[in-house]
C-alpha cells in the first residue's frame, strides 16, 4: 500500500484546507483541525506537540528514503477513506515516531525505546550466549516456549512439568531469570510452614514457647471442662481432647504461628443444640455419654470437612461473606443464650428444671420466665460460690487490663487457673458436694478408654449427620471468620517472616485439626483471638507454643483428671459467663456508631437476629441471618453500577453526572454511559432497564412511572466508557450484544472507549460476538470518551456534507 500524500498548507494559516469541512461545526462539542499536528514530514521529525501514541496505530516498516525512522500507514476513520480534517485527532490516525533501538544515550522522552545493555551485562543475564543475546528481555510466552524445546524428554520431567500449575511455571521462569533455585522443596515448604519453622527453629525461642503455653493452658484447660459440660453436653473430656490434637496438627499445617486454636463458645454450644435436637426426636436421653460423645464428633468432622474441602477448593475469600452486623448480632445472640442458659446451674436450678420437662430445651425466654417464677427455690451456696468467682475474675480481668501496659508481667498471672485449683480444694476440705454443690465428678471418656478412635462418617451415623449439616455450615463458617480476623490482627511472626499468611492454607490446616480431632470425639475448635493474643504477649514465638499446649493437656488427661472430681460446678459456670459477658460487652459501642450515622439497614439486621434468638430459637435467629446475608450479597452483585458521565467545564475530564449534576457539562446528542465493572450473568439482568431509564430520564434513579424526559435525539450517539470491565463472560456478552445491536436497529451510532487490548479475553469475545460490527468496526472502538466525541462530530459532519450534497 502506499503511503498517502500529505495534505497541503495554507500559506496564511498553515491549516490544512478541505472543501468537505463542515460550514457550521457544533459549538458544544469542541472543534478541531489538523494544523496542530502539521504535515506527515513534521510528524516523522518527531515534533514533541504531537497527540499521545494510540495502541491501535498500525506500522507500515521503514522509510524508503533510507531514514531510520519507523513511518507507520495511516489508520483511517472508515473503511478506505482519505485523510480529512479531523481524521489525526482520532485514536486511530495517530502518526508513530519512535526510533528504533540504538546505542547511545537516549534523550527521547520516558516512553521511548531504551538502549541496548551494555555488553558487559550480557554475561550475568539469565540468557546471554542464546538467542536473545541482544540484551532484550524475552515476554513471558517466549519464555515458556524456549522452555519447552529444551526440557528433557525424561518421563519424570515431564511428569513435574504437567504437574506445575501456571503460577508455578511462571515462578520458575521468574526464579531462573533472576538466579533463584525454584526446587520442589521450596513449594512443598510454603504447603507444609513446619518445613520452614522446623529447621530455623531456634532453642532461644524455647523459653518464651514453654511459659506461653503454661499460661494459655492455665487459663484455657478449665475453660474447656466447662464449655465440653455446661455448653455442649458432652463428657468433658472431650473439651480436653480438642487442646490434644488441635493445636498439634495446625502447628505443623497453620501460616500464622502465634495463633492457637482451641473450642470456642459459640460452636460449643451450636453442639448443644444439635444435642438437645436429637434427644427431642427420641434417639437417646439426657445421660447416654455415648450418644452426645458421637454426635459431636460427627459435628466436628462435618465442620473440618467443608473447611477443607474449601481450602482445596481456593475459597479463602468467603470469610467476607458474612457482614459485620450479621456477625456482631448473631455472637450477641450467643452471648444472651449462654448467659441465660448458664443461670441455671449458678443459681442451683438444674434439679428444679428436671421436673419442668421442655424448659431445659426451650428458648432463652421459657428459661427466664422459669427462673423468675423459681426463685424461692435458689440454692444459697451455689448462688453465692458463682456469683463470687465470677467477681473475682472480672476484677482481675480488669486490673490486668489496666495495669499491663506499664507492667507486663501481669499477663502471666492464670487467674482463672488459680480460681479453679483454690475452689476444688475448698470444696473437697469444705466438703461442699455434701451441702449441696454440684461438683463435676469423675472425668473419663464415655467409652471408658482414653483416645478411642472412631471414624465419624459411618453408614450408621447418617440420621445424625443430616440432623447436623446446617449447624456443621455454621460452625465451619464462624469458626473460620474466627480464625480469620485472629490471624490478620495477630499477624505473623517476626522470627519466622518466610511464612506467609493465606487463608486457602489456614481453611486446609484447621480442616485437618478438625478432621482428626473427630476421630476422638472433640470439640470443634478454631483459632482465637483472646489466647491467640495470650500467647504472642507471653512470650509465644512459634509454633511449638502450640506443640508445648498439646504435650501439657495430654499430661493433664493422663495424671490430674483425678483431681478434678471436687470442681465446683457454678465455678465452671461462672467462667462461661465471663465468655458470655465478652461476647456482648462490643455491641453496644457498635449498636451507638449505626445509629450515629443513620444505618438503619445494619440496625435492624441485628435486632432481627437478637430477637429471634431471644424469643424463639439460635436456629432460627442463625436462619434469619444468614438468609438477609446472603440476600444483601445477591442484591450488591447483581445491580448494575452504570453511570451516566458528564464532562467538567473547561476541561476534557468526565465524572458521574448524577453525582454531580449541577457543575458538569452535558453534550448534545451524546449519552456518555460508563460501565465500572465486570459483566457477568450475576449483574446483566437489569442492564437493559437501567440503560433505557438513561435514555429517558438522564439518570437511572427516576421513577419509570415518569414521563419521558429526554428528547430521542439527544440519544442519537451513545459512547460506552468500559474501562472497569476487566472481564466478560457469556451472558454479559450476549446482552450486550442484543443492546449494541438493537441501538444499531434505531440507528444510534455506538462507540466503545478505554477497551482492553486487542489479545485480551474480553477482546476476543466481543469479536467473536459481532459486537465490533455491528458498532461500525474498529474505528469505533477508541482510547478515551474525549476521541470518541471527535469521533462523532467526524461523522455527524460528514452526514451533514452528504445530506447537502444530495
Amino acid at each position: 500500500m502506499s503511503r498517502q500524500s500529505p495534505p497541503s498548507r495554507t500559506a496564511a494559516t498553515g491549516s490544512v484546507s478541505h472543501d468537505h469541512a463542515p460550514a457550521h461545526p457544533s459549538g458544544l462539542r469542541q472543534s478541531h483541525t489538523a494544523s496542530s499536528y502539521g504535515s506527515l514530514d513534521d510528524a516523522a521529525r518527531g515534533r514533541h506537540d504531537s497527540p499521545p501514541l494510540s495502541p491501535t496505530s498500525h506500522y507500515a516498516g521503514a522509510a524508503d528514503d533510507g531514514d531510520d525512522h519507523y513511518i507507520p500507514r495511516l489508520a483511517l476513520a472508515g473503511p478506505s477513506a482519505p485523510p480529512t480534517e479531523s481524521t489525526a485527532l482520532l485514536g486511530e490516525a495517530v502518526v508513530d515516531y519512535r526510533e528504533c533501538v540504538h546505542d547511545g544515550p537516549c534523550n527521547h522522552g520516558t516512553f521511548s525505546p531504551r538502549p541496548m545493555s551494555p555488553s558487559e551485562s550480557l554475561g550475568s543475564h539469565p540468557y546471554a550466549g542464546s538467542e536473545y543475546s541482544d540484551g532484550t528481555a524475552p515476554a513471558i510466552d517466549g519464555i515458556f516456549v524456549a522452555e519447552a524445546r529444551n526440557r528433557s524428554k525424561s518421563w519424570k520431567r515431564q511428569w513435574a512439568s504437567r504437574m506445575k500449575s501456571k503460577k508455578m511455571s511462571t515462578s520458575s521462569v521468574l526464579a531462573q531469570r533472576h538466579g533463584v533455585k525454584a526446587s520442589t522443596l521450596m513449594y512443598l515448604s510454603y504447603y507444609l510452614p513446619v518445613l520452614v519453622w522446623a529447621p530455623e527453629y531456634n532453642w532461644s525461642f524455647f523459653k518464651g514457647d514453654f511459659i506461653a503455653a503454661l499460661t494459655v493452658a492455665g487459663m484455657y484447660i478449665p475453660m474447656a471442662l466447662s464449655l465440653a459440660s455446661n455448653l455442649a453436653h458432652v463428657p468433658a473430656i472431650n473439651g480436653l481432647y480438642a487442646f490434644v490434637f488441635n493445636p498439634l496438627v495446625y502447628a505443623l499445617l497453620g501460616s500464622c504461628p502465634s495463633m492457637v486454636v482451641g473450642p470456642e463458645a459459640a460452636g460449643s454450644l451450636l453442639v448443644g443444640t444439635v444435642i438437645k435436637a436429637s434427644v427431642d426426636l427420641g434417639r437417646g436421653d439426657d445421660d447416654d455419654a455415648v450418644l452426645q460423645a458421637t454426635i459431636c464428633g460427627i459435628i466436628t468432622g462435618m465442620a473440618g470437612a467443608m473447611v477443607f474441602a474449601a481450602g482445596i477448593a481456593r475459597l479463602g475469600f468467603l470469610d467476607g461473606v458474612l457482614s459485620r452486623p450479621f456477625l456482631r448480632g448473631f455472637i450477641s445472640a450467643i452471648g444472651v443464650v449462654i448467659a441465660v442458659d448458664q443461670l441455671l446451674p449458678e443459681l442451683g436450678l438444674n434439679r428444679v428444671i428436671e421436673q419442668s420437662p421442655g424448659v431445659g430445651h426451650g428458648s432463652s425466654m421459657d428459661k427466664l420466665r422459669f427462673i423468675f417464677g423459681n426463685l424461692d427455690q435458689v440454692h444459697g451456696l451455689t448462688c453465692a460460690l458463682a456469683g463470687s468467682s465470677f467477681l473475682v475474675i472480672m476484677v482481675c480481668r480488669e486490673v490486668k487490663r489496666r495495669l499491663q501496659p506499664r507492667y507486663p508481667g501481669v499477663a502471666y498471672i492464670p487467674d482463672r487457673f488459680i480460681v479453679v485449683v483454690l475452689s476444688a480444694f475448698l470444696a473437697y476440705w469444705l466438703e461442699w458436694d455434701k451441702a449441696g454443690v454440684e461438683v463435676l465428678g469423675k472425668v473419663e471418656a464415655a467409652s471408658g478408654h482414653t483416645f478411642t478412635f472412631r471414624w465419624p462418617f459411618q453408614p450408621s451415623h447418617m440420621p445424625y449427620i443430616r440432623d447436623a449439616m446446617s449447624t456443621s455450615f455454621i460452625i465451619a463458617l464462624l469458626g473460620f471468620f474466627e480464625s480469620s480476623v485472629a490471624a490478620k490482627s495477630i499477624g505473623g511472626s517476626d522470627a519466622f517472616s518466610s511464612i506467609q499468611l493465606s487463608p486457602n492454607r489456614e481453611l486446609v490446616a484447621l480442616g485437618a485439626a478438625n478432621l482428626v480431632g473427630a476421630c476422638f470425639m472433640a470439640l470443634p475448635a478454631f483459632g482465637g483471638y483472646g489466647r491467640s493474643k495470650v500467647n504472642k504477649s507471653t512470650g509465644g514465638r512459634s509454633p511449638m507454643s502450640s506443640i508445648i499446649l498439646s504435650m501439657l493437656t495430654l499430661i493433664c488427661i493422663l495424671y490430674l483428671l483425678p483431681y478434678l472430681y471436687y470442681l465446683p460446678k457454678p465455678v465452671l459456670s461462672s467462667l462461661i459467663s465471663v465468655v458470655a459477658w465478652s461476647l456482648i460487652e462490643e455491641c453496644p459501642h457498635d449498636i451507638s456508631f449505626f445509629l450515629r450515622i443513620h444505618a438503619w439497614q445494619e440496625l435492624g439486621l441485628m435486632m432481627t437476629i437478637l430477637l429471634a434468638t431471644i424469643f424463639y430459637s439460635l436456629t432460627l435467629g442463625m436462619a434469619i441471618g444468614v438468609g438477609l446475608s446472603l440476600l444483601q450479597v445477591i442484591r450488591h452483585s447483581t445491580r448494575p453500577r452504570i453511570q451516566i458521565l458528564g464532562r467538567i467545564p473547561g476541561t476534557n475530564r468526565f465524572e458521574n453526572a448524577e453525582a454531580n449534576p449541577d457543575r458538569l457539562e452535558f453534550i448534545e446528542g451524546c449519552l456518555i454511559v460508563k460501565i465500572p465493572e465486570p459483566l457477568t450473568f450475576a449483574n446483566t439482568g437489569e442492564l437493559k432497564t437501567r440503560l433505557r431509564r438513561m435514555e429517558l430520564y438522564g439518570t437511572s434513579q427516576a421513577h419509570p412511572a415518569l414521563p419521558r424526559l429526554r428528547r430521542e435525539d439527544s440519544n442519537r450517539n451513545i459512547i460506552f466508557d468500559i474501562h472497569g470491565v476487566t472481564s466478560l463472560d457469556g451472558s454479559g456478552t450476549q446482552v450486550l450484544e442484543e443492546i449494541v445491536r438493537n441501538y444499531r436497529d434505531r440507528g444510534v451510532r455506538i462507540f466503545f472507549s478505554r477497551v482492553p487490548a486487542k489479545d485480551s479475553e474480553i477482546w476476543e469475545q466481543m469479536h467473536l460476538s459481532g459486537i465490533v460490527e455491528l458498532a461500525g468496526g474498529e474505528s469505533h472502538f477508541v482510547e478515551d470518551v474525549h476521541e470518541a466525541l471527535k469521533l462523532t462530530e467526524v461523522e455527524e459532519g460528514e452526514q451533514s456534507l452528504r445530506a447537502s450534497w444530495s
